[in-house]
């Protein structure tokens, strides 16, 4: 991949409001470049500043016109993408104004995935699992235009 052409792909993607991507994301936009091949790229592009690296292996086209202030939610549902994830716990207690601390640098996200905790640009992102039934956490989260669904506050 060279620079006019990682732009040119980038933005198109960003036409359509994708600018996060992981690895194998970035190997399916890129295909003719063998797996060694792309990840100098990317690192090349992380160099050059055409791409900002999030985390391990997750990456943010960062000239995106798409961008907004659910940037972290973003890179968390890309995560634990295939995944049912939703915002609880303090985040969603607290934007209910249920709890008076307001976690700055940190989202908290339930999970079907597995557990864990990553640390971004944008915030620490903490997930926590859940074995709750999928029917049970589609009736108590909310959808209110946003990458990841929020907890309704009795869940939270």
């Amino acid at each position: 991949m060279n620079r006019l052409q990682a732009i040119r792909v980038l933005s198109e993607w960003d036409r359509k409001g994708r600018y996060v991507f992981t690895l194998h994301d970035l190997a399916k936009l890129f295909p003719v470049d063998k797996p060694k091949t792309l990840k100098e790229g990317v690192n090349r592009l992380v160099r050059d500043g055409l791409l900002k690296r999030a985390c391990r292996g997750l990456y943010i086209y960062p000239y995106a016109h798409s961008m907004d202030s659910h940037t972290i939610e973003q890179i968390a549902k890309t995560l634990r993408r295939g995944e049912y994830n939703y915002v609880s716990l303090e985040s969603a207690l607290s934007e209910y104004g249920a709890i008076s601390q307001i976690p700055i640098d940190r989202l908290t996200v339930m999970t079907t995935g597995r557990k864990g905790s990553y640390q971004t640009p944008y915030g620490i992102i903490e997930f926590t699992h859940t074995k709750r039934p999928v029917r049970d956490i589609i009736q108590h989260i909310l959808d209110i235009k946003r990458p990841l669904r929020i907890a309704t506050p009795q869940v939270a």
